[in-house]
């Protein structure tokens, strides 16, 4: 995702405030969206919609595993504690705060570093042997102050504090929801919105994290990038004027007062060049996004 058009993004959000301070609603949407991708990719059954009803309406889901539903509403009361700000460093004290809001009632250890050595299903890495955790869980949270105090990028910023959490898997179980509830208080203590990784990023997510153990930061940083020039337009959705409303491919193409057909918008979302965003199916951006890849970019 080109860095022009996210930092334009960016600051049509913030001409309507400070991420922290956006309306009730616009973060209750986000907190569903949140909270149902980093549960799914995990296995939780519940849809979007369940998690809908669940957070907004407090009912209950029947012929749904009692551990899915409880996982998702202890999420949401970590993800508002982050949004809140009453959690939140980058800390080993804040990943162990966060993992025991997340499972405690659910896993007997919540709450604590594991005490087994693991491994990660699919990946050819093996994490650190468990007498080896703390010390390597310091040097992540030094490196991560030192980037702090040397003002670098918040992309590769963020993908090195992730990748370098995740790599440690300092628990039994839980490891990238408190991970990516920590990415997420790193991009908020920088002013910018929430990331989702949803069900269809599963794939791309996973490859990035493995891809860093050989190749470096690159693929997963970009891979935040997408993800956040998708938050950027699903905020400004809520918050934005005519331009930012959402729109399908067929609708965005009639409107834009461009050429592109919606097979080339669709490839370009695809291809993390253009904001948008995938809701019930669809593939969805807005006027806004297509014209600041029109200014940008152009038909390449």
């Amino acid at each position: 995702m080109d860095r022009n058009i996210l930092n334009k993004l960016r600051v049509r959000m913030l001409d309507r405030g400070p991420v922290r301070n956006l309306p009730e609603k616009t973060l209750q949407e986000s907190f569903i969206l949140n909270t149902w991708g980093t549960n799914a990719i995990e296995g939780n059954t519940l849809t979007l919609d369940e998690v809908t009803k669940v957070i907004e309406s407090g009912m209950t889901v029947p012929n749904r595993p009692v551990r899915d539903l409880q996982e998702t509403v202890q999420h949401l009361s970590a993800l508002a504690e982050v949004v809140s700000g009453k959690i939140h460093g980058v800390n080993m004290e804040s990943a162990l705060d966060l993992h025991d809001m997340i499972f405690h009632g659910i896993l007997t250890d919540a709450g604590q570093w594991r005490k087994v050595n693991v491994r990660i299903s699919g990946s050819r890495y093996s994490p650190p042997r468990v007498e080896k955790l703390i010390s390597l869980l310091q040097e992540w949270g030094k490196y991560y102050m030192s980037l702090e105090m040397n003002r670098e990028d918040v992309f590769s910023q963020a993908a090195a504090m992730h990748f370098g959490f995740e790599s440690i898997h300092p628990f039994s179980d839980g490891n990238g929801r408190v991970g990516r509830l920590l990415l997420n208080m790193h991009f908020l203590n920088h002013n910018w919105p929430l990331i989702h990784i949803l069900p269809h990023d599963r794939d791309s997510y996973l490859y990035a994290l493995e891809s860093a153990h050989l190749n470096g930061l690159d693929k997963l940083t970009d891979f935040l990038e997408t993800c956040m020039a998708r938050s950027l337009i699903f905020v400004l959705d809520k918050v934005g004027s005519e331009e930012d409303m959402l729109l399908t491919l067929g609708e965005a193409k009639k409107t834009s007062g461009t050429d592109y057909s919606t097979k080339y918008l669709a490839l370009r979302i695809q291809q993390g060049e253009l904001p948008g965003i995938r809701l019930n199916n669809r593939w969805k951006t807005s006027q806004a996004a297509i014209g600041l890849y029109s200014e940008i970019k152009g038909r390449e």
